[in-house]
Order: structure tokens, then sequence, then C-alpha cells
């Protein structure tokens, strides 16, 4: 483990990621655009998430691969959330004939 790069690293790289993806959503006015920053964000909480498992202490209780199959999971409720979201901005483009999330306040056409 000498040669390994060091936890702070991940984590850095990690708050980086996630704030580039929260300023991501803040700012962007296109949905699909607001649906890949989300998707940033949930990549930065994956390498968290396998780098604590990386770094942080065996417990034989815990499972001998928690932090692979959290990260899993997470992969697995964003590949969710594109498929249904892209099917939102979709019905959203039909009915308002934009995809700027600005226009979508009102549930009535």
């Amino acid at each position: 483990m000498e040669s390994d790069i060091p936890l702070d690293w991940f984590l850095l790289f990690a708050a980086a990621a996630f704030a580039i993806g929260l300023i991501g959503v803040l700012t962007r006015k296109n949905a699909i655009a607001v649906l890949m920053a989300i998707e940033i964000m949930l990549n930065a909480a994956n390498v968290n998430l396998v780098a604590f498992w990386r770094y942080g202490p065996l417990r034989p209780e815990a499972g001998p691969i928690p932090g692979l199959v959290l990260a899993v999971m997470v992969l697995t409720v964003a590949a969710a959330e594109v498929a249904v979201g892209i099917g939102l901005i979709l019905l959203c483009y039909r009915r308002f004939k934009a995809a700027d999330v600005d226009q979508y306040d009102t549930l009535s056409g």
C-alpha cells in the first residue's frame, strides 16, 4: 500500500465533482444538462463509497465488500433515475415544446 493514492486525494476529487454537479444543477436551464449534473453528483458519492471501503477498516460482520455493493446500488438507482427522468423530460418537451426547466412551472399547459 506504499504506492497507493492517499485517501485525501479521492475525497478532494469527489468534493470537486460534487460541487461541479451542484453548480450545474443550480445554473443550467436545459433539462438534460440538469440530469447530467445530477449524475455527476451521484458519481462523486460513488467515489466516496469506494474510497472509504478501500481505506476503511475491515469489519467481518459488515461483509466482504460493502463499499462496492453500495456503489452498485447507487449506480442502479442512477440508471432508474435516468430512465424516469428522460421519460419525464420527453413528456414535458411534447407538452411545452421546450427543454427549458423554467417553463415547467405549471401543471396546466
